[in-house]
């Protein structure tokens, strides 16, 4: 059994590779390269193993059972327990001329008989079923068919936390799926989900009777989400307004259906387009105001935090929580449906103490003392998030048992000033009397006997005569509980996992007994402040070209019914309003852009960049040229300008194509120019790799990419 740790990661925009996997990914993908751990579970899946894939949302779970069914034999079935979500998952593959298509409930009789027949020749490579219609009887009829007929090539069990009752959202139908492998025995299954502790993992392999399966648990960070917590008051409405008026798709989070409904309405009043989504809804309107956003005809849905909204949107900039959640698991998965592409996106929690109490009046409804103990202390944990003064990083994945050094710089507690204090005596103190009250009491009380209480909890226990009675009186009970969750985020005490406050020590704790680790607690000196947004700060004019393409993209989505992000994400228009390929070539080479959408949209998307740039001698290469005249290098201009070097580079390459004033001899070595000029000449200049290649990798892209301008420029001439 195999247990891989990765973190997810961009692809390179150009990167190209002969490994047959990778050039199958740009085929049907248009991405150049895999996200880390994707090959290696592709791999595994090609060998027809069975596997645990434990990968977070918008860490590319989809592609690690979709690729391996188009290099494969048979139908690969995709079992979703969300409509919504296999719709999306289909029109995506689709828009990328995949044969993939969905059963469910929507479909009629009809259409259920021709994508059958669609299935059994051989059309279709991915069937997405829900697990209620997989386990009928007339259901497993059909897929013996499938097997005499194409065959199965494996089965991909999506949001397989369900098959567990220690998971977050148990589905008892989901514990019949064991009858997949007892009528298939030879066929692969694959199970992936976004979260699962080690007892979910384990009970995932039992109940679905997975054999020596490859397991592969993923990073929980999300390094491109910003994390931060607000006070909830009178100004919180404001503060929602400033930053959906920063642009792109947005989730508000609400408690109830009511809270929903109000606040929907008021944005609409105030002229931002915004939806309610919540289970009192009738199903039509439901489903019609979720299409609405997905497709970008509205900017903001408002939801339930308890109502699973399943969407497939990758481009949502923005999540807010208007309402306390009440577990940290919950509030992981909703705040993850920001920036599913890779892309910035801002997770924004409001904490409210009246929130604290509506959420405790709910535990008390419950009739089980146990569950009601359980979910206090999942309350618990989220107030010490919100509450934290540690990296949001280092307290989220530890809940998930993953270690996090902190410092993230992209969560509010680590873009304020903050001071990391040694708080390694008091930690041995707080620590000790833990020890010293054998592991049976909770926070609260250990404080009191470190401050020297004199309540009755106190004497009952007789614990004014240990050692450590009054030691702490030299600090707060807040400082003290500052520290207490300090010590549990970074791993160093732990809390009883049944439901009780109880905590306990581990080996860590008594290496800080022992003087063996260091302590240090970031400690803020002074109130939360909006941290800096981590948008694209690309300049005016790349902006402009952005919008131009945005709206090529919606006029091309309505035309196919589909949503904008299923012709191409938001990260690939970026790259185009960044490189402006200027021909079918060149964007060819975009990372997203594979050969059925070359195909499909490149002229259309080459002919709106080529127009925009023959307009004029963009603003934004006459500022690069002005630097430049004043005798700066590419790197200085870059770092002045907030750009990378090879899009100064391009700005260079494409002013010297329009025979503006720039002396190439300052940028590339004359002998290197010749080079590279006799490399072309050989290899051809109409892209950048096979010259770069033919070198040897000698020399950088940038000097390729301005000899090439100077070469062209030339070639116009004559």
């Amino acid at each position: 059994m195999s247990d891989t740790i990765a973190s997810p990661t961009t692809p390179s925009p150009n990167a190209t590779s002969d490994h047959p996997l990778e050039r199958s990914l740009k085929q049907y993908f248009g991405y150049d390269r895999f996200r880390a751990g994707q090959q290696e579970i592709i791999e595994q899946a090609l060998s027809n193993r069975d596997a645990l894939i434990v990968m977070p949302t918008g860490g590319g779970k989809s592609l690690c059972f979709q690729l391996p069914a188009l290099l494969r034999e048979g139908v690969t079935v995709v079992v979703s327990p969300l409509i919504a979500l296999m719709q999306d998952q289909v029109e995506a593959l689709q828009n990328n001329g995949i044969g993939a298509t969905f059963l469910n409930s929507t479909v009629s009789g009809a259409e259920v008989r021709s994508r059958s027949n669609a299935i059994l020749s051989g059309e279709t490579k991915l069937l997405y079923v829900a697990p209620e219609r997989l386990l009928s009887e007339n259901f497993l009829q059909f897929l013996m068919q499938v097997r005499s007929s194409v065959g199965i090539a494996a089965f991909a069990i999506d949001e397989a936390h369900c098959v567990s009752e220690w998971g977050h959202d148990f589905r008892p139908e989901y514990r019949q799926m064991r009858q997949l492998r007892q009528k298939f025995p030879q066929v692969p299954m694959m199970a992936l989900t976004a979260t699962a502790t080690q007892r979910v993992r384990g009970d995932i392999i039992d109940q679905l009777a997975l054999a020596q399966p490859y397991i592969h648990v993923a990073s929980f960070d999300r390094p491109n989400l910003y994390y931060e917590v607000r006070g909830k008051n009178s100004r919180t409405y404001v503060e929602i307004v400033k930053q959906i008026q920063k642009g792109g798709s947005g989730i508000i989070y609400c408690m109830s259906r009511r809270q929903v409904e109000e606040l929907a309405f008021k944005l609409q009043r105030d002229r931002i387009s915004a939806l309610p989504y919540h289970a009192g809804l009738p199903d039509k309107d439901r489903s019609a105001n979720q299409t609405r956003f997905i497709r970008d005809d509205v900017q903001v849905i408002v939801a339930t935090i308890a109502f699973g909204m399943g969407i497939n949107k990758p481009d949502v900039r923005f999540v807010i929580h208007y309402d306390l959640p009440r577990n940290l698991e919950g509030y992981y998965q909703e705040a993850g449906r920001a920036g599913r592409d890779s892309e910035p996106a801002r997770c924004t929690l409001f904490l409210g103490f009246g929130d604290v109490k509506k959420i405790e009046w709910i535990i008390e409804q419950k009739g089980d003392e146990g569950e009601r103990r359980i979910a206090y202390q999942q309350l618990r944990r989220v107030i010490d998030y919100a509450e934290g003064t540690d990296c949001r990083r280092t307290i989220q994945l530890s809940y998930f048992g993953e270690s996090f050094p902190g410092n993230c710089d992209n969560c509010d507690n680590c873009k304020e000033t903050r001071n990391i204090e040694d708080r390694t005596i008091e930690a041995m103190k707080f620590l000790s009397c833990v020890a010293r009250c054998k592991e049976r009491f909770g926070t609260n009380h250990i404080i009191d006997v470190l401050r020297g209480s004199k309540k009755k909890k106190v004497q009952q226990y007789q614990h004014e005569k240990l050692s450590t009675y009054g030691i702490g009186r030299d600090r707060t009970a807040d400082e003290w509980k500052l520290l207490a969750r300090s010590l549990l985020h970074q791993g160093l005490m732990d809390e009883a996992t049944d439901g009780y406050s109880v905590l306990k020590l581990n080996p860590l704790s008594w290496e800080v007994m022992r003087r063996q680790r260091k302590v240090e607690m970031a400690v803020p000196v002074r109130p939360a402040t909006e941290g800096k947004s981590d948008r694209d700060r690309s300049s005016a004019d790349a902006e402009m070209l952005l919008l131009r393409l945005r709206g090529l993209r919606k006029q091309i989505a309505d035309e196919q019914s589909v949503p904008p992000y299923v012709v191409f994400a938001d990260s690939t228009l970026r790259l185009m309003a960044q490189e402006r390929p200027e021909s079918l070539m060149e964007f060819a080479q975009l990372s997203g852009v594979g050969n059925y959408k070359l195909e499909h949209y490149g002229d259309r998307f080459v002919k709106e960049i080529r127009d925009y740039c023959q307009e004029a001698i963009s603003a934004t290469l006459l500022q690069t040229l002005e630097s430049y005249q004043q005798g700066l290098s590419i790197a200085e201009i870059a770092a002045a300008r907030g750009f990378k070097a090879r899009t100064i580079a391009t700005h260079l390459a494409k002013l010297i194509e329009r025979k503006q004033p720039i002396d190439l001899d300052r940028l590339v070595e004359p002998e290197v120019q010749k080079e590279i000029r006799e490399a072309i000449e050989v290899v051809g200049g109409e892209a950048l790799r096979p010259i770069y290649d033919h070198l040897g990798e000698r020399y950088s892209f940038e000097e390729i990419r301005l000899v090439k301008a100077a070469v062209n420029a030339k070639l116009k001439i004559k």
